[in-house]
């Protein structure tokens, strides 16, 4: 069974830093790609960071800069470093696997298609 489960949100000052983390089981983290989405009070779902199967890394224009997706395969977890936070990175972060997907690294949500149950990060002062 494929499971995923974040931790590490928490409640940070504007400038700050926090790690999330997203323990994965069921599949191999190493065979697939992984990404970060967050969801901010009345907004939609986005893509903040995604590590591919085998392609690299890619990120939101609104995070260049400040976040690194990471993987380690053999703890098979997935970290999201976070630096220089700003109030407007509030937001319900979920990490998500893409199973089925063998194409260069994509934030578009319908390639995901196993998700965790997400961790609340507030950025406030």
């Amino acid at each position: 069974e494929v499971q995923l489960a974040e931790s590490g949100g928490g409640l940070v000052q504007p400038g700050g830093s926090l790690r999330l983390s997203c323990v994965a089981s069921g599949f191999p983290l190493s065979d697939n790609g992984m990404c970060w989405f967050r969801q901010a009070p009345g907004k939609g779902r986005e893509g903040v960071a995604t590590i591919g199967r085998v392609y690299g890394t890619r990120y939101a224009d609104s995070v260049k800069g400040r976040f690194t997706i990471s993987k380690d395969n053999r703890k098979t977890t997935l970290y999201l470093q976070m630096d220089s936070l700003k109030p407007d990175d509030t937001a319900m972060y979920y990490c998500a696997a893409a199973l089925d997907y063998e194409g260069p690294p994509t934030l578009a949500r319908a390639e995901y298609n196993y998700w965790g149950q997400g961790t609340q990060v507030t950025v406030s002062s």
